[in-house]
């Protein structure tokens, strides 16, 4: 990799403010000063240095965040807020994205990240990465209707969804659910209810894959994820591709 792109990709700069850092003398590479953007180095081998700080390189961020409802998973919007906006200048040097989407109104988990390859996995259809919601819904939510979400329910464009798991927490005029699904389409979660007569009112993700929303992360904050979230992430999407 190029030094320049290197500590561009880091945070110390675009690649002219790079440039003129490294005319400075202020970059050593294994102990010599290093002057020529175009110098090949190996993030891994080689100890890269600025006015005697070790550059730490990362290619790649991963984010948990607990998104509030009024904000948009995208990373730009011409008029509403989005959840990049919630990030400091620091995350959003990476050009992270949200890995799919959360509606408007709806809060909970969401994993922010500029791995692509890993957002595919946890995005495609074929892998049925599991997520949890807690919902409201105005209604009584039955017996009838686990029955029917855990055969798959026919939506208002005649989908039929995959079988979902529904856990009635409470049954009232305004009842409290729990719904794990393994699809992502638009609005699925209401609009399963719809197909069964009710209305979501509150709606909130739990999980994703093995992911679990940090309970300590109040609406619009976030983190990066644990070496132990990350590696989870990983292996579930190893184990998908072996399968």
């Amino acid at each position: 990799m190029r030094l320049d792109k290197l500590l561009s990709n880091t945070g110390y700069g675009s690649r002219k403010e790079v440039r003129q850092i490294l005319k400075k003398g202020m970059v050593r590479v294994n102990g010599s000063v290093a002057k020529d953007p175009a110098l090949h180095v190996d993030p891994e081998s080689d100890t890269i240095s600025l006015l005697g700080e070790d550059v730490i390189y990362r290619e790649f961020i991963y984010l948990m965040m607990h998104k509030p409802p009024g904000v948009l998973s995208a990373t730009e919007d011409n008029r509403d807020r989005t959840v990049v906006d919630l990030l400091g200048s620091e995350e959003r040097h990476f050009e992270p994205f949200p890995v799919g989407r959360l509606d408007k109104d709806t809060e909970g988990l969401l994993l922010l990240t500029n791995d692509g390859k890993l957002a595919h996995s946890l995005l495609s259809p074929k892998k049925e990465v599991p997520k949890t919601y807690f919902a409201k819904v105005a209604g009584r939510v039955t017996e009838e209707d686990t029955e029917a979400f855990s055969r798959g329910v026919i939506l208002d464009d005649a989908y039929e969804t995959k079988p979902g798991i529904l856990n009635v927490l409470q049954s009232d005029e305004i009842s409290e659910i729990e719904l794990t699904i393994t699809e992502g389409k638009f609005h699925q979660v209401k609009r399963m209810f719809e197909a069964v007569g009710k209305k979501v009112i509150y709606l909130k993700r739990l999980t994703m894959g093995p992911l679990v929303l940090d309970e300590d992360l109040k609406l619009g904050e976030y983190r990066e994820l644990t070496e132990k979230e990350l590696q989870a992430l990983v292996k579930l999407d190893s184990s998908k591709q072996k399968g």
